[in-house]
């Protein structure tokens, strides 16, 4: 038993005896000699599970049987009626021992707010860092449900902008998979949802029933009744991001203040993540779409002929650049397939830019494709009341196969003019040439018809090809008597492996090299493999037929 106020047994004078902190003093046996005022106030204040006979906290009567043990603890501290103190031990009178209880419940508060921060500030960080590696969407909501139900609550949903009538909805639970679905919902049956999705700030979590949540607030499998919610809204650039709700359940303590701040600092680090992740995907679709105007297109055989072409931009990581070329086949096999090939003055999406123009125009003038001249008139009439600066120069095909021959007419605006490689290896410049487009205000132009026999093509190409610097001591163009030699040894090879063959070996001879755009495009009259019918337009070569009877 602790000795009542004034009882004759406490020693007068002792020093502990009015000292402002607890002080008690125990015998060898652990029972209590003498407590001073405050001791006897702190102790009486205890539960009783919480006390040894004698009315002693159990924690400092286990520490006191201790002492002089091998295993004592260093450090001897406890709880009393919800506050903390720290006992030193001090020998007494008699064998006794005074412990003094020196209270630091403010600063061990102080320790736990702090290592709280800390840890707040360390998710912060963390959230940041695995938000800001990915600029995918999806990616970035599977991370931000996921964390949030690991580290602020029992179960996280996120509900995303509508789409239409639906919203998709991500589902995560601590420890547990994520999952998303879309569903049509009323978000007006949570409460401070529907403001949320509208970046209103959100309502208290206190004003927020558990009971009356709809079924699909709560993720699937999520095991016990709900017994605290946050709903907080996912803050974007000028648009929000989405909800993010956070569920714990009935058997936890319920959100503190504190973690309903902290949960709208998480909110926001996610919800700048996922709106930087959300405009990056619209600007990337709309890039793509932009893209499959400017890309080269796909070539292939039309009409008994072969087209391929091959593209390199002067810079690795862009995909278009200022040369181009286009094939618009014919309807029938009877009539011309217009073929083009340029190169815009400049580089990069600038110069790609005007070779949309001039692409966009020349598709317009597919009607008239058959006269050149008033086709090159016609662009360089655009271009002129385009009151841009660039200019480009141009070579045009209209190709027919007729009789197993392939009939070219070929035109050049201030272009390369076309290379024709003979079945025999020979090659030959085309005759054609002719001035700027865009630069003057007449365009004039030479025309030149080419045939093609079997196994013959006709390359035509950019001057990204020749003027390509590199060689041994990486000051050299590749220039065109290099090129036609290259194609020599291409003789009665398809389009598609010529094309190949010179865009590799130009790219061997600049090496690490800085270089134009490298545009070429081949259009070939195919012959048939040794000892197979060829098949053009869709019948079987006779003269084949006849030669093998």
């Amino acid at each position: 038993m602790i000795p009542s106020p004034g009882t004759s047994e406490r020693p007068r004078g002792a020093a502990w005896s009015d000292a402002p902190c607890p002080v008690v003093v125990l015998d060898g046996e652990g029972s209590v000699v003498e407590a001073n005022d405050a001791a006897r106030d702190l102790f009486a204040r205890q539960a009783d599970d919480d006390t040894a006979p004698g009315g002693l906290p159990l924690w400092l009567a286990h520490a006191h049987g201790r002492l002089g043990s091998a295993d004592a603890p260093p450090l001897v501290a406890g709880a009393v009626a919800h506050r903390t103190f720290a006992a030193h031990p001090s020998p007494g009178e008699g064998g006794n021992v005074v412990w003094w209880l020196l209270e630091d419940t403010g600063q061990r508060a102080a320790e736990q707010a702090l290592r709280s921060e800390r840890e707040r500030t360390a998710l912060l960080a963390e959230v940041s860092g695995a938000l800001l590696s990915s600029l995918n969407v999806d990616r970035c909501t599977e991370v931000t449900a996921r964390m949030a139900a690991d580290h602020l609550a029992d179960a996280a949903l996120i509900v995303a902008p509508a789409q239409g009538r639906r919203h998709w909805l991500t589902y995560a639970q601590a420890g547990g998979p994520v999952t998303q679905t879309a569903a049509h919902v009323d978000a007006t049956t949570v409460p401070g949802l529907a403001e949320a999705l509208q970046g209103f700030p959100p309502v208290p979590t206190r004003w927020i029933d558990p009971d009356g949540l709809p079924d699909w607030v709560v993720p699937p499998g999520f095991d016990g009744p709900i017994g605290s919610v946050i709903v907080t809204p996912l803050p974007g650039h000028g648009v929000p991001a989405g909800v993010l709700v956070l569920l714990r359940s009935s058997t936890q303590r319920a959100f503190t203040d504190g973690e309903e701040v902290f949960a709208r600092l998480f909110a926001a680090r996610a919800g700048a993540a996922l709106s930087a992740a959300r405009l990056y995907a619209e600007q990337a679709s709309i890039t793509a779409t932009l893209l499959r105007e400017l890309l080269p297109p796909r070539l292939e055989r039309v009409h008994g002929v072969e087209y391929a072409g091959a593209f390199r931009a002067s810079q690795d990581h862009e995909r278009v650049g200022g040369d181009f070329y286009d094939v618009h086949p014919a309807a029938d096999p009877a009539q011309e397939t217009f073929v083009v090939l340029g190169d815009v003055a400049g580089k990069g999406l600038e110069a790609a830019v005007l070779t949309g123009k001039i692409r966009t125009v020349l598709q317009a003038l597919l009607p008239l494709a058959d006269d050149h001249q008033r086709v090159l008139g016609l662009l360089n009439d655009a271009l002129l009341h385009a009151h841009q600066t660039r200019f480009a120069t141009l070579v045009l095909a209209s190709v027919r196969r007729r009789s197993g021959h392939v009939e070219l007419r070929l035109t050049s605006a201030g272009h390369l003019p076309p290379l024709i490689v003979r079945a025999d290896g020979r090659v030959e410049e085309a005759d054609t040439g002719g001035t700027l487009v865009g630069a003057l205000p007449h365009v004039t132009a030479r025309s030149t018809d080419v045939v093609l026999a079997p196994g013959e093509t006709c390359l035509l190409y950019t001057d990204g090809i020749t003027e390509a610097r590199g060689g041994p001591l990486g000051d050299q163009l590749y220039g065109e008597p290099r090129l036609q030699e290259a194609l020599r040894e291409c003789a009665r090879m398809p389009a598609q492996a010529i094309v190949e063959r010179v865009q590799m070996l130009v790219a061997q001879w600049l090496g690490e090299g800085r270089h134009d755009d490298l545009a070429t495009l081949a259009i070939t009259n195919p012959t048939g493999g040794h000892g197979a019918l060829r098949i053009v337009d869709g019948h079987e070569d006779r003269r084949r037929r006849r030669e093998q009877r």
